[in-house]
């Protein structure tokens, strides 16, 4: 089913496209519906679109060699997802799940990756979002190589908190991951995530505010510290 424009005008990577583009875009984009814990996006096949988050969250996973699931980051609403594989052509290298139900709008990459890349400030977008998924991974990977259960989680507290807006000692993250989403993402389970949480909350570390999360950065800051430190 073919989009409204004011539908595409909603994504912050469309909306300085032109009146002509959009109406040329619209056509050709569908919208696909989710439910929770449902693939979205394969491990493997090249992605033939460029999708968008018009409602819910997604998390992107991949697999240990021993088969454990562990969480890369998330998609929000709003935000785009497959770009890798529409760029070059080639496999999408990691899978995505919804953490709930979501509804994503699909755009043919045929037809949308000539319209960005003849946009230089788009193309600059696109290339400034490679290079933070890139350094992501890397603080991903240091966060891994944490031995103890706190410090990592900790770690892992401290690269969602860079990238939240504002610069006090208290931060409020919005719509923070579940202990399960948590888990996944520092290959840890569900249960030492809670346990972690529960010493974290006692230390006035942090405090659970329905779906966010209110931080004490400077003493997450100082336990991480130790966690380098060992």
């Amino acid at each position: 089913m073919a989009v409204h424009i004011l539908l595409l005008q909603q994504f912050p990577l469309l909306k300085t496209l032109s009146a002509e583009a959009l109406a040329h875009l619209a056509p050709l984009a569908s919208v696909r519906e989710f439910s929770k814990r449902e693939t979205v996006l394969t491990k493997g096949p090249p992605v033939p679109f460029l999708c968008f988050l018009l409602e819910g969250r997604l998390q992107a996973v991949d697999f240990t060699v021993e088969g454990r699931e562990v969480g890369l980051y998330f998609v929000d609403q709003g935000d785009y997802f497959g770009e890798l594989s529409m760029i070059d052509g080639e496999a999408q290298p990691e899978f995505l799940i919804a953490t709930g139900r979501a509804q994503v709008v699909l755009l043919p990459g045929a037809e949308i990756r000539p319209v960005l890349f003849s946009n230089p400030q788009l193309a600059e977008t696109l290339t400034r979002r490679l290079a933070q998924r890139v350094r992501h991974q890397l603080n991903q990977r240091q966060v891994l190589g944490l031995s103890n259960p706190l410090h990592r989680i900790c770690a892992q507290l401290q690269i969602m908190i860079a990238t939240t807006p504002g610069n006090t000692p208290q931060v409020n993250i919005i719509r923070a991951p579940t202990h399960q989403e948590l888990a996944i993402m520092v290959n840890l389970t569900r249960e030492t995530v809670t346990r972690t949480f529960q010493v974290l909350q006692s230390q006035g570390v942090l405090v659970r505010q329905g779906d966010n999360l209110v931080v004490d950065k400077p003493k997450l800051d100082q336990l991480a510290a130790h966690g380098e430190e060992k």
